[in-house]
This record gives structure tokens, sequence and C-alpha cells, in this order.
């Protein structure tokens, strides 16, 4: 790489600038990947990569005469520039140029990216698409997280993974890039580092600065970013090829239609123009049309950093028949009597202001089925292949999907069983049995057009022989190694189930994962009959926690706690505490301890948590038992029995049929109530 120089003058020798632009060179990486993460992920990945170099390739004039960055010294020793003032005037100018670049107009539309990005900016690439490679699920999830802080806060946390980069470092870069709250973005990054363990869990010894590829993200000696943030390790695709032979086609009937108008207005008489009636905006339209349905690109799901329903393409063998996609729109916008209209709870059934993404189109099992996205909410038009028979419209919440609760959506449910429309990045598709973890899941036949054969539906909670789930896999080109699984519960998009392991001793908290594993499978085949009971109700997802484990009393054997939350598209979720022994057999239902409504126990928010419960041992006696997790110091019980203990779980002699309430305290000293004993 070569960037531009500058002819010595007063005050910088031509060492100076040869200096400066060492420098430079020497710490690209940094920059690039500093400037990667403070740029929006709307942008787009190809775009947010070329304006990352963009970026530091423009830093350099700073040190020219006249260029100086405002409140950043440049200091000389014997003619000379210091490294350390020039490294810290890149840090400011990236900072500053990026977060300029961020920045949208109080009227500018949110759909359209900022202005300053849409001018043309060296380096131009023609012809290839850019983007940084895929990373672990684990590396999505971090990347995906950290893209959720405001910008300043992004750029402190890069800066606090650079070398020699101390707290107040970083807030005296930010103050110097113009950030309006330094120290609330300071606090921002050190929270979110805190709550990742990014010290702990992806700490390394630093690679290559450069523009060399590193496999396994840029690391520092405190953090990590991760590779879907490296715009240093970049992988090359093609554009649409179809599309680009299509848009010169376009552009040239284009510019001919301009001649004729040009030529036709000339001739216009002056008094026609004030006769002349505006036409009607697709915004003002009382009813949408299905020439107005937008349809994203086949392979926008590979060239983004937003993988959801967004990216999706249309599918189906009717996605061009204006007929059926115009009946769909009209029930939308005006049910009839003889639809049958449902949404999930929370949910509103109103039309779209403009008109919604297209998803798919076609035949399945003798329905018309349309499927439509609208930003926020799907929306599933059926009506029979027959002359007559009714219409129905089932509208669901999908606002916060991402590549897991994005992969799939029920297309029609009868007595063959339930069949899937699964999103474009899924490579493989199996299904497998809740209920017997060690068999290897089967795979399931996908058409075309992305449609799956028949699933069995979940069973009832009291007839629970065997619980279908589907496992699928990404594509390598969104996440490497990544396999999950996601549940039928009647909805329109199924739900996503993930896992935390038990704790290790001594080591960092566990973050949550893919129920993909062996500990995984073996933990949900004792919660899988409880899915049945959540039908209907808006589910995204169910996370089981494996949050304590105690050995028995009286030769009991083993335990494990577990805490599975269920979440909603709405927000709120509940959380049932359940106990299952080592003497259980695989599927055995886990005994249900505590349940709670509407808390943010056992999620993103509630990290602590703490149950009883009465037991009864082998040897006919009674106990309290009370578990809690990682943070928990000591334990306090109420009701038949009192007692104290330090430790995370206990065990006393009790009454039979115990009624117990349970406490804990923390290691930061504060208190923890207790999850609300299950309703005998």
């Amino acid at each position: 790489m070569r960037l531009r120089s500058f002819p010595p003058s007063a005050g910088h020798s031509r060492a100076a600038v040869l200096e400066a632009e060492s420098t430079l060179v020497g710490q690209y990486g940094d920059l690039v990947r500093l400037a990667h993460v403070v740029l929006p992920a709307s942008l787009g990945r190809h775009r947010r990569v070329l304006l990352a170099h963009s970026v530091v390739q423009r830093v350099l004039p700073a040190t020219h005469p006249g260029r100086v960055v405002p409140g950043v010294p440049l200091p000389r020793r014997e003619g000379r520039l210091e490294p350390a003032a020039l490294r810290r005037s890149y840090l400011v100018t990236v900072v500053r140029d990026a977060l300029a670049l961020g920045r949208r107009p109080a009227l500018w539309p949110a759909r359209l990216a900022p202005p300053r990005t849409l001018l043309p900016r060296l380096p131009l690439v023609v012809g290839l698409r850019l983007f940084p490679g895929s990373g672990s699920p684990e590396e999505l999830r971090f990347a995906q997280a950290l893209s959720e802080l405001p910008a300043p806060a992004r750029a402190a946390f890069v800066l606090r993974l650079l070398p020699g980069t101390a707290d107040e470092s970083v807030a005296d870069v930010l103050t110097a890039a113009g950030v309006a709250d330094p120290i609330g973005a300071l606090h921002a990054a050190q929270a979110f580092a805190a709550a990742h363990d990014t010290g702990a869990g992806f700490a390394a010894e630093r690679g290559d600065p450069g523009t060399e590829a590193q496999g396994d993200g840029a690391r520092g000696p405190q953090g990590f970013v991760p590779r879907e943030f490296d715009a240093c390790a970049l992988r090359a695709g093609p554009t649409d090829l179809l599309r680009r032979r299509r848009r010169v086609r376009l552009g040239a009937v284009a510019a001919l239609a301009l001649l004729v108008v040009g030529a036709v207005l000339t001739d216009t008489p002056p008094d026609s123009a004030s006769r002349r009636t505006a036409l009607p905006s697709a915004t003002t339209r009382s009813v949408l049309r299905a020439a107005d349905l937008t349809r994203a690109p086949a392979d926008l799901w590979d060239n983004t950093s937003r993988v959801d329903f967004t990216a999706w393409p249309a599918r189906g063998s009717r996605i061009r028949d204006e007929s059926l996609l115009g009946r769909a729109l009209s029930t939308w916008t005006r049910p009839g009597p003889d639809t049958r209209l449902s949404a999930t709870r929370g949910t509103p059934t109103v039309a779209p202001p403009d008109a919604p993404q297209l998803l798919y189109a076609g035949n399945v099992g003798g329905l018309a089925v349309v499927l439509f996205h609208d930003g926020r909410r799907l929306a599933r038009y059926t009506e029979p292949l027959s002359a007559d028979g009714p219409r129905s419209l089932t509208v669901a919440r999908a606002d916060d999907a991402d590549v897991t609760t994005a992969a799939a959506v029920t297309v029609t449910s009868d007595s063959a069983g339930v069949r899937y429309l699964i999103a474009p990045w899924v490579a493989e598709t199996e299904t497998r049995d809740l209920l017997r973890p060690d068999v290897l899941g089967r795979p399931l036949g996908v058409s075309r057009e992305g449609i799956t054969q028949p699933v069995r539906p979940l069973p009832a909670p009291d007839g629970c022989t065997s619980v279908p789930v589907l496992q699928l896999r990404s594509s390598e080109r969104i996440a490497e190694h990544h396999a999950f699984l996601l549940a039928g519960l009647d909805g329109l998009s199924p739900v996503h189930l993930t896992y935390t392991p038990l704790p290790g001793r001594g080591a960092p908290s566990r973050e949550p994962r893919e129920a993909t594993g062996p500990a995984a499978l073996s933990a949900w085949s004792h919660q899988a009959c409880s899915l049945g009971a959540l039908r209907g109700g808006s589910v995204s997802a169910v996370h089981a926690w494996d949050f304590a484990e105690q050995d028995l009393p009286d030769g009991g054997g083993h335990a494990v706690w577990t805490c599975a939350r269920t979440s909603t598209w709405r927000g709120p979720g509940d959380v049932t505490v359940t106990l299952r022994g080592s003497a259980d057999r695989p599927g055995a239902p886990a005994r249900t301890v505590s349940r709670e409504r509407s808390t943010a126990v056992c999620g993103r928010f509630g990290r602590h948590v703490v149950a009883a419960t009465g037991w009864r041992s082998p040897k006919n006696r009674w106990y309290v038992l009370a578990a809690g997790s990682r943070a928990v110091t000591a334990l306090t019980i109420g009701g038949s029995v009192s007692a104290r203990e330090p430790g995370r779980t206990l065990a006393v002699p009790a009454p039979p049929h115990p009624r117990v309430t349970v406490a804990a305290t923390l290691s930061t000293g504060a208190d923890l109530p207790g999850v609300a004993p299950a309703p005998r």
C-alpha cells in the first residue's frame, strides 16, 4: 500500500513526512478495524469495508501544514515528529471522521445511508464485493451485541483493546474527536467488556497489525474484535452478474427515454403545465398493489451484516402472479367476513402503510400461500386451490429476528405435518427427537423453492412420546460450524432453543450457546415435553440454563438445577426452575420446582437465580433443598424450616411436604429473592 505524501515545506522536512507515512502504515490494521467498528452497520458490509479503508487513507493530510487536527498537537524532537503524537493524531482523526460519516441530518430518511457516505471516495472496487470473513457462532453473537452499542461507545471499546491505551488516553482521544460525552462512552464500553468477559474469554497475544489476514480475528492483550469486524481480513465475491447486465440495458433505455421526454417537453404549450395534476404518491394510496411489493436480491444474505428476514429473496412458483398477490394484499388491507384472521398476542393486524416485502408465493399442500414481511411482522395468506373455500390471514411479530429466529417460517400445518420455508443461508436441514439425545438427526428433504417435507408437530404434554425439532446448519459464509435447534409451536416462526452449561470451577461464567452439543441435548431431553404447553404464546426462544448441581442426602445421587426461560417477541419472559437427578433416564421430565411470570430472572438482565423445594429421599426422609447460581455466597430458608448456610447449595431435614421460602446473599453483598415456588 502506498499512501499520498507531501512535498517538504516549512516545519515539515521530507524525513518527517516519510516518518508520518511509515507510522501510518505500521498502524494501518488497527486504524482500519477501529474505523470499521465505529461506522454504522446499516451501510452494508461492502460499503462499510471500503469506507473504513478510505477514512484511514485520508488521515495522512492531517500532518501537513495547515491541516493539523484541532486539539492534536504534533510535538517534534530534533525536527522529527514524535511517533506517540502521530499515533494519537491518527486515532483522533479516524474516530472523528468515522463518527461524522455515520451522522444523519434531522430530516434525513432512516432507510437511506448517511449523506456523506453516498459521495464517491477512494478506494473504489468495481465488479467485486468485499466483506470480512465469517466467525464462529460466539463471534457472531458478540459482533451483533457490539453493533448495538452507540458509535462513541464502540470507538471506546476498540480503543481500550489497543496496546498501551489506558482508559485516560481513551477519554482524551474521544474528547479530541468531538464526542459530547466521552466519559459516558467509556463507561458503556467498560460495562460491555465486563458483561461479555472480553478480557478473560478472548485474551491472546497480538498478531500482525498490518493488513495480513488473521484467522481468529484481530486480538490484543486485553480483548478481541471478531472477524465480522476485521476489515483487513477480507473475502471477495462477485456482484449479481445478471442484475449488472439488466442495469446496462435499463440504463440505455432510460437514456433514450430522457431524450424523448426532453424533445416532447420542448414542444409543450406553456399553459399545459398548469393544467397537469400530480399523481398520488405510493404512501397516499389506500390500497396496496402487487406491483409495489419489495423484493430482496437473491444474493443479499451473503452481502449484508443484517442477516434476518430483510435478506430473504422472493421465492415460489407464483411470485409473478399479480392476481394472487393482489388478493393477499387486499385481504390484509380489508379482511372480509369470511376471512379467518388470527394474530399472536400483542400483534396488530392492521396493514402496513407501505407495500411489504414479498418472501414467498406458491402452492403448498393444496393451498396457495403468500408470505409478507413489513419490517416488524410476518403475514401469511392462504387460500384453497379449489374454486371455493375460506381464506386465512395470520400475522405475527418478527422484530429483532436474527440468523436463527429468521431461519424458518411455518408455511402450512395439516394432518400430514408442518411444512417450513427455510432461509437461504441454511446449508443443511435435519430433524431430531429431543427425547432421544443419543440418536443423530435425520436429513429432511427441502425443495428447490425452500419448502421442507412435512414434520410431525410437537405433542401435547400428556402424550409426550416424541418431540421432533429442526436442526439447521448455517452456510459457512455466514458462520462457521453453526448448527442450531428450532421447535415448532404453532406460530409462524419456530422457537429457538439454546443452552448454558454448569459453571466451571474457577473458570469465567459461561455464555449461552446452541443446544446441539451432548450436554445440551441431554439437558433438553428432560425439558422437551414442557414445550407443548407453550403453544400460541408468541414465544421466540427458550433457554435452558444449568445453574447449579449438588449431591443429594441419603444416597440420593447427584442433582442438577435448571432455569428454563421462555422469551416472547413482545419482550416479557417467564421462567421455570426444575430439578433432575442422576438416576433419571434420558427423556424423563424434570421435576418442576418454581415458576415466575414476566420476570428478568435467568435472562440477559437477570444473571442470578436461587430456588428451593421439598424433596423425599430414597430412605423416605424429607429435606429442603436449595441452590443458587454462580455469584451466590450464602442461602437462607424459611417456612416449615429455618436455616442459613454459606455456599451455593443447601440440604436440611424437614417435615413432610414442607412449605419453603428462600433468599440468597450475592458476592457483592446484595440480597437476592428466590423464584416463587410452583403451585401444588
